[in-house]
């Protein structure tokens, strides 16, 4: 579930508010909004790895609903999909034309459909040194039931750069990748009242520019706290600052401890 982007930004407006520590507009709100959601999901990595030694050490709680590497990965399960990726003749190498923006790659399966039986074969992910010394061996050449890839960037026209390109060998006829996407950014959107007010636009009305934040609803105390912390900064108070970032960093050392 979602977190409502207008209940985070009613939120911290009352907590700025409550004392007359000053405004945040939309524009900057929305900025911090992106800043807060990337913080928090950049963390669940190492946050995973940690709990993930824990686990090993078997220090980590395993029942049901106390599970800390469970409660990590679930985090992250809406944004964790099943990508087609589209054979470009120009750059000789497959690129994702969908929606969305890849963080990071998962299992890759190549299908080689023009032989019988069908191959749906397990790719390696290498290096692009290690691909081209394996590529021109006779004796590591991969097969359609072993084969190889690298990742670079596609120059696709009119002469942009920066879309992933995958490169296989042997070239197969679909691809398939289990891929991690970045979380869509937030945007707190409105129109302007006749008193030059701020009316939000919420995202379930027709034609709205508003997008909840895409972090599960319990993150939602943790974005709050990591705006209010980038609040500080621009009205110019410490204090707001200091108080935040206590907050989350013992929000942080409860969940993992």
């Amino acid at each position: 579930m979602a977190v409502n982007i207008n209940t985070v930004y009613q939120t911290v407006l009352f907590i700025l508010n409550k004392e007359q520590r000053g405004y945040v507009t939309p524009a900057e709100f929305n900025s911090l909004a992106v800043q807060a959601q990337e913080e928090i999901f950049q963390s669940y990595f190492p946050d995973g790895n940690q709990v993930n030694r824990q686990n090993q050490r078997n220090t980590n709680n395993d029942t049901e609903f106390f599970d800390m590497f469970k409660d990590v990965s679930y985090k992250l399960y809406p944004f964790e999909k099943d990508a087609l990726f589209t054979y470009n003749a120009a750059n000789d190498g497959f690129i994702y034309t969908g929606v969305g923006i890849i963080y990071k790659l998962g299992e890759i399966i190549s299908t080689y459909n023009t032989t019988s039986p069908t191959y749906n074969s397990i790719t390696q992910l290498a290096s692009k040194s290690d691909y081209s010394q394996i590529t021109r061996s006779k004796l590591t050449t991969p097969t359609i039931s072993y084969p190889i890839c690298f990742t670079t960037n596609a120059i696709v026209a009119p002469a942009t750069t920066g879309q992933l390109l995958v490169k296989v060998s042997p070239t197969p006829n679909v691809l398939n990748i289990n891929c991690l996407f970045k979380p869509l950014d937030p945007v707190w959107s409105f129109t302007t009242g006749s008193l030059g007010q701020y009316i939000f636009t919420n995202p379930t009305l027709a034609g709205s520019a508003s997008v909840d934040f895409e972090l599960d609803i319990s993150e939602q105390p943790n974005i709050i706290m990591n705006i209010l912390k980038y609040c500080g900064v621009i009205i110019n108070d410490p204090t707001i600052i200091q108080v935040a970032s206590q907050e989350a960093q013992q929000a942080s050392i409860n969940e993992k401890s």
